[in-house]
């Protein structure tokens, strides 16, 4: 075991971590602020001017068919927000914060908004595009690749960097998360079986509700994600107004050294900049293209509509949650370290052992939110490179080893190939939607008149000279 740890660690150091820091300061950055900012211009602010339309869009019901009811708009988002609202929210902003200062925090703010264009693009085509699956529907970037770039072997390597990236490398880290909530409260955990015991209970509980399908899924999440989301938002406004004394200090710091220039230019790859983009992308994942995946599955009347909702994902994601952490953290004036520890550490002050005991449980619901929706993501995308009912089921059991197997894991080496998988998959979702911005520009036009009209907006897709599509003929 000694053996295949040391040969773990080289390649994390040989490998992984010089291709992570090429990926994040030399190419990535550049490219999700680019796409950001083209997409907000192109949209004219779209995440913010249609903001408004999103409680009523979120009020429509999916109607039955053939006895079954379909996945609402409402439960689409919390597909994908349990995919977002996981240990990123948590361990991924004290490892931020902790690496990369608190100007990270800015940077992740920053990425939000003009990310929040981006992840509306993503989500209008992945509703163009979408296609039928009995009473439900799948899409994502794979498919509005192969309909609408033509394009297929380029949807099926998306698929696989998603499948990695989601299945094995964020799964793997959001068991590890888990894991280390634990820590606390066992001396040596880490030389004791409970890693294997708390891989093994993550494995188990995730097999019964992936086995159950899509429904189960969006049940499940449709429950964890609004309870949890909102007990830890209290938690963060409790610590808010009872250090209300340091807050003036804590924005003041952020935004002074969010723009470090010696510490921006002496070491890019580990500055506030890349880390905030980084951990902001890890957690909202806007541009990615995973969120997609879950946007199609909706039913809406207009592709727009749940274009719509995922930029309000992004936010709730980022400048809700993430920021709800990072209140708690620099309010607190805890010694900042990269593991959740700092987050349990930071909520003792304010709420003693009880705070500790709700951040553990947080942690839990989090990743296991995660673990769900991250599994659909690449159900969908597997099924998009073979459908077939022996592969699914053989590769669910590859998923559940996956969880089992990064409760037990190294906290730099699962990080570096969590965000190396990140970077690649987003590459490939970036270069297709700014070559497919057009056709989601045009529906967002076509969505604009109506709604000029007085009308609530429905969509045909020959409206706006397109013709490839399977739904909205």
């Amino acid at each position: 075991m000694e053996a295949i740890n040391r040969m773990i660690d080289q390649i994390n150091n040989l490998v992984l971590t010089p291709l992570n820091n090429f990926m994040y300061s030399k190419l990535l950055i550049f490219l999700l602020i680019l796409a950001g900012v083209y997409f907000t211009i192109r949209t004219g602010a779209v995440q913010i001017r249609r903001i408004g339309d999103v409680r009523k869009i979120l009020r429509e019901r999916a109607e039955k068919k053939d006895g079954q009811r379909q996945v609402s708009s409402f439960q689409a988002l919390m597909i994908s927000t349990a995919s977002r609202v996981g240990t990123g929210n948590i361990a991924g902003i004290a490892a931020a914060i902790a690496a990369g200062g608190p100007g990270a925090v800015f940077w992740m703010w920053l990425m939000a908004v003009i990310g929040g264009a981006s992840a509306f693009i993503e989500s209008t085509l992945a509703q163009i595009y979408k296609i039928k699956d009995g009473n439900s529907f799948r899409g994502g970037p794979a498919y509005y690749i192969q309909r609408g770039l033509g394009k297929r072997w380029l949807g099926c390597i998306f698929s696989v960097l998603l499948i990695l990236c989601f299945a094995y490398g964020f799964n793997g880290l959001q068991s590890f998360n888990i894991s280390s909530a634990i820590k606390y409260y066992v001396p040596h955990y880490d030389q004791t079986a409970l890693p294997m015991l708390v891989g093994l209970l993550l494995a188990v509980l995730t097999g019964l509700v992936i086995f159950g399908g899509v429904h189960r899924i969006s049940t499940i999440t449709s429950v964890i994600v609004p309870v949890m989301a909102g007990g830890y938002i209290l938690i963060g406004l409790v610590m808010f107004f009872t250090h209300l004394s340091a807050v003036p200090g804590v924005f003041a710091t952020i935004f002074r050294e969010a723009f470090n220039m010696q510490a921006i230019f002496g070491g890019f790859a580990g500055s506030a900049v890349v880390i905030g983009i980084k951990r902001g992308l890890f957690s909202n994942e806007a541009g990615m293209g995973s969120a997609p995946n879950a946007a199609a599955t909706a039913v809406v009347s207009h592709p727009v509509k749940q274009g719509l909702i995922q930029t309000l994902s992004v936010f709730l994601d980022t400048l809700v949650i993430c920021s709800t952490t990072a209140m708690i953290l620099l309010v607190s004036g805890v010694p900042a370290s990269e593991d959740i520890s700092y987050v349990q550490r930071a909520v003792h002050t304010t709420f003693g052992e009880l705070g500790i005991h709700f951040i553990t449980l947080a942690i839990f619901f989090f990743a296991f939110s995660s673990l769900v929706g991250n599994y659909y993501y690449t159900e969908s995308n597997l099924r998009f490179i073979k459908d077939n009912k022996v592969l699914l089921n053989a590769f669910r059991i590859t998923c559940l080893i996956a969880i089992f197997l990064g409760a037990q894991a190294d906290f730099s080496t699962v990080w570096n190939l969590a965000d190396i998988l990140m970077g690649f998959m987003s590459i490939v979702n970036i270069f297709a939607i700014v070559l497919l911005g057009n056709i989601a520009l045009r529906a967002l036009h076509d969505y604009d008149l109506q709604r000029k009209r007085g009308q609530d907006p429905v969509f045909r897709a020959k409206d706006i000279g397109l013709y490839n599509t399977d739904e909205w003929k």
